[in-house]
């Protein structure tokens, strides 16, 4: 059975390499490198893998699983500068590809084990990023 819930959050970043100079930064991220950064409406689908439990007919409590990304996901990125606010991304460019993949190793420790099945993270609406077990 596959259980997929959606949160959404808004954090802003400046997609840059610390250890690259300016002129390197520029022309690998163009104006995404500019100083001021930039914000996204981030929109994250989370997807659940394994058997429904016979006595509750859930894969998961979804109480649980609010919680989870609650704390790992609201509380630690959202409103935040990934950049500045967050340890994720002092040395790690915060590209999407990045950003989604940080996700899903947190969520993969936080959640029971071997249910976090993929992370969907979609900074535009015409855009998302996955990461699958």
């Amino acid at each position: 059975m596959l259980l997929t819930r959606r949160i959404d959050f808004s954090a802003s970043h400046r997609v840059w390499r610390a250890d690259w100079d300016e002129a390197r930064n520029r022309q690998a991220f163009g104006p995404r490198a500019s100083g001021a950064g930039h914000g996204h409406n981030y929109t994250l689908e989370v997807t659940l893998r394994g058997p429904v439990d016979e006595a509750t007919g859930m894969l998961v409590d979804l109480k649980d699983l609010k919680r989870v990304l609650d704390r790992e996901i609201g509380a630690r990125f959202d409103h935040r500068n990934l950049n500045e606010d967050t340890p994720y991304f002092r040395e790690l460019a915060p590209t999407a590809e990045n950003f989604a993949r940080v996700i899903f190793d947190l969520l993969d420790v936080a959640l029971p084990g071997g249910l976090l099945h993929r992370v969907r993270l979609s900074p535009t609406p015409d855009l998302s990023v996955e990461v699958t077990r």
